[in-house]
Order: C-alpha cells, then sequence, then structure tokens
C-alpha cells in the first residue's frame, strides 16, 4: 500500500512544465513495458502445453495491448510524441529481458507473475504523488487482467506434480526480484524528471530519503507474498 498524499498536483501542466516532463517520462516508461509484456506473453502463449493455456495467455497479452493504446493517446494528449517517448526506454527493457531470459514455460509464467507485478507495484508508488487523472490511467494500466489466478494455479499444480520444481523456481524469483528492483533503481536515478517527480518541490509532496526506504520496503515485502502464493520461498 502505498503512503497517503497531500496537496497532490491538480492536472494543470502549464504552469509546471518539469511535471509535465516527468508524467511524460513515467507514461512512457510504463507504456514501453507494457508494450514489451505484450509481446512476452504473445511468445508465451506458443509454448503453452494446452490449447486452454494459449488462450488464457493470449487473452493477458490483448489486454496488455489495450493498456499501451491508452497510454499512448494520453501522451498524444499532453503533446508528446509517443513512439519517442516508449523508444527511450526499449533498450532498458531489452537488457532486463536478456538478463532474465526463462529457460521453460514455468519460469516463463513466474517471472510474468513475479517481474511485472514489482513494476506494478512501483509504478503505482510513484501514481500516488501524481494528479488524480494521470494516477487513475496509471493504475488501470496495471491492471492484473486474471493473470495472478491462472499463474497461481498452474505453477502450484506443477510443484505438486514435482515438488523439485519448487527449489528452482524460488531461485528463479529471486533472480527476477533482483534485476527488477536494479531496473526500478537505475530508471529512477538516470531520469532527472523521474527523480523530481519522486523528490518533489516546492508545490507538490516528494519522497524523502525515510520514504524511499519504506517504499523499497513495501515492494520486497510485496514480492514475499508473492511468491508464498506461488508455493515457493523468498
Amino acid at each position: 500500500m502505498t503512503e497517503s498524499v497531500a496537496g497532490a498536483p491538480s492536472g494543470t501542466f502549464g504552469d509546471d512544465p518539469e511535471y509535465r516532463s516527468a508524467v511524460i517520462e513515467l507514461l512512457g516508461v510504463i507504456a514501453c513495458g507494457e508494450l514489451m509484456a505484450f509481446e512476452r506473453l504473445s511468445d508465451d502463449a506458443r509454448l503453452a502445453p494446452t490449447m486452454e493455456d494459449k488462450i488464457e495467455i493470449s487473452s493477458m497479452a490483448a489486454t496488455e495491448f489495450s493498456h499501451v493504446l491508452a497510454l499512448r493517446d494520453r501522451l498524444v494528449e499532453l503533446g508528446a510524441d509517443p513512439y519517442a517517448s516508449m523508444a527511450e526506454f526499449d533498450q532498458t527493457f531489452d537488457n532486463f529481458h536478456d538478463h532474465t531470459a526463462p529457460a521453460d514455460w514455468y519460469e516463463g509464467l513466474v517471472k510474468a507473475y513475479v517481474g511485472d507485478g514489482l513494476a506494478a507495484d512501483f509504478y503505482r508508488e510513484i501514481a500516488a504523488y501524481l494528479d488524480p487523472e494521470t494516477r487513475d490511467l496509471i493504475v488501470a494500466s496495471l491492471e492484473d487482467s486474471g493473470r495472478s489466478e491462472f499463474v497461481v494455479d498452474r505453477v502450484r499444480r506443477a510443484i505438486d506434480a514435482d515438488p523439485r520444481l519448487g527449489g528452482r523456481l524460488a531461485l528463479w524469483g529471486r533472480r527476477i526480484m533482483g534485476e527488477a528492483l536494479t531496473q526500478a533503481q537505475r530508471i529512477a536515478a538516470e531520469r532527472d524528471a523521474l527523480t523530481a517527480l519522486l523528490t518533489g518541490g516546492v508545490d507538490r509532496p516528494g519522497l524523502d530519503l525515510a520514504a524511499l526506504g519504506r517504499m523499497f520496503t513495501r515492494l520486497t515485502e510485496r514480492h514475499t507474498e508473492r511468491m508464498a502464493e506461488l508455493g515457493l520461498d523468498a
């Protein structure tokens, strides 16, 4: 759960170009991540062991793509080039996926659940400091789309059938967590506008070092909860 925020921006960007720039960067990185999730889920659908699994995964991919379109349209409304805004983060996501390429169907499921879940938590935390319209769009774009129930069911079934799989997937989940946290911290640190968004300004609330620490503690705790839901040790 995000911390309570008083005095979040009202949504008027004209007199705060730094805030507008930060929102554009944030929407760009989320849209890029959603596009990558769509592509990855589409690939996973081809690897699915049953027709039911193929359809479930394909449905999730379609939901991710609808999120991309909504985020793109909002970037256009803000006067930004949505494709350039997304492309700025393309290499960052490519690097993450290169370092976390799953070896099989089950590693792919855990990656989708743990990695995307952590990213969603991170963006929701930041969204708490935004104007209501932007916050609502981001929260809607991060909706679960039925992924949790599906992944938990399939992973738990597989571990029941082969308990040895649990150990391997637990190690994999920890690796995904480490890589995802590193990516989140890098994005926040390397983008001046996003850094300003997190730290706030004279008229906008932000996070001090203590609040940042609490935020990453919450992210870690939620990861532990997800791993437990999968029947895995964090």
